[in-house]
């Protein structure tokens, strides 16, 4: 008996859990507002940031045509991929992921933000 009360647990626990990361890009796009003073995502075009159009996949500090700051070049060259797990961690806190990058955002604090924002950015990136 106290072990499917434990698999139900777990099971409700690992719905919600699932059920609050979901990525949605709509909501995602409003996050991006945030960010459209410095980035665009929907076209390869570099303003005060690089272009986020195909950043899912680009190695750090990689653009063409945009002037990264040392750090971030030296975070691609060594190894520094945009993934879902990088972007995450990078989008919480930009300066503690790469410290000494020029991007001037706090970044992003709530979990549903960050997951939205890169669904959004994933439409870009195919």
């Amino acid at each position: 008996m106290r072990a499917i009360a434990f698999f139900a647990v777990m099971s409700v626990a690992t719905f919600i859990t699932n059920h609050s990361q979901a990525q949605d890009a709509a909501a995602g796009e409003k996050v991006f507002a945030k960010c459209k003073a410095c980035h665009v995502a929907d076209e390869d075009k570099n303003k005060i940031g690089p272009s986020l159009n195909g950043v899912i996949g680009r190695t750090a500090g990689t653009h063409p045509g945009f002037k990264y700051s040392k750090p971030m070049t030296e975070a691609g060259a060594s190894g520094v991929k945009w993934d879902d797990a990088t972007l995450t961690e990078y989008l919480k806190d930009p300066k503690a992921k790469i410290k000494g990058t020029k991007m001037a955002f706090a970044g992003l604090k709530k979990d549903e933000d960050l997951a939205n924002v890169i669904a959004y950015l994933k439409q870009f990136s195919k």
